[in-house]
């Protein structure tokens, strides 16, 4: 792969995700990327497994992006509670319910990872999970109550985010905090290394270069 004045002559990477957290993870490692969200049926199928809930829409995520010489990441985080998996909540009472549920006690949470190249003879695929387990104070109804009239909790999975008002909330974490956030980016460095890529030769050459743009689909 060459470089031209330290910037990439290679594949675009394309985000194929609306997600906030997601685009400022990446752009904290400072690469250089574009964003292209999918919309997609997120909804869990009967008897699906939260590992192959999150390989899924990983894969469908990524499919539904992407041109050819692009490189496609694409991601689905859940919260897993006996089995059972929470992802955004529906509503202010919803992110109660789960919160309610999960104080005091110790989830996983799990993130699927796909990476496809697209080229003009096909694609390739690299998908990968990452697990982390997450263990939340004993909280009461008020706190929980504040927390949520926050706002926080409406477009996370499990209804708290690590990074922001939900950290307070944390007791302890084993595995990748930045899976916790959305995106474990140990896996992501992985995945472009198994495509053929150093993820390292895809950042900006400045970092007052923009970060990201976003582009409709191809």
């Amino acid at each position: 792969m060459t470089q031209r004045q330290g910037r990439l002559a290679g594949p675009v990477v394309v985000l194929a995700s609306s997600s906030p957290r997601r685009r400022e993870l990446l752009s904290a490692i400072g690469l250089a990327f574009v964003v292209r969200p999918t919309a997609i049926d997120e909804s869990v199928r009967d008897h699906e497994a939260p590992e192959e809930h999150v390989r899924r829409l990983a894969l469908d995520k990524a499919r539904a992006a992407g041109a050819a010489g692009e490189l496609v990441l694409a991601a689905d985080t859940v919260v897993v509670l006996d089995g059972l998996i929470y992802g955004k909540p529906a509503d202010a009472e919803d992110a109660i319910r789960m919160l309610g549920r999960l104080q005091g006690r110790e989830h996983q949470v799990l993130t699927g990872v796909a990476l496809r190249a697209v080229g003009e003879d096909g694609e390739r695929v690299a998908y990968g999970m990452a697990a982390s387990a997450v263990r939340l104070r004993p909280l009461g109804a008020e706190e929980i109550a504040w927390y949520v009239a926050t706002g926080e909790p409406a477009d996370k999975a499990g209804a708290y985010a690590l990074q922001g008002i939900g950290g307070l909330f944390v007791d302890a974490i084993q595995g990748s905090s930045s899976n916790v956030i959305g995106l474990p980016l140990g896996l992501v460095y992985e995945l472009f290394s198994e495509l053929g890529h150093d993820l390292r030769d895809f950042r900006r050459e400045q970092e007052s270069d923009p970060a990201v743009d976003t582009l409709p689909p191809p």
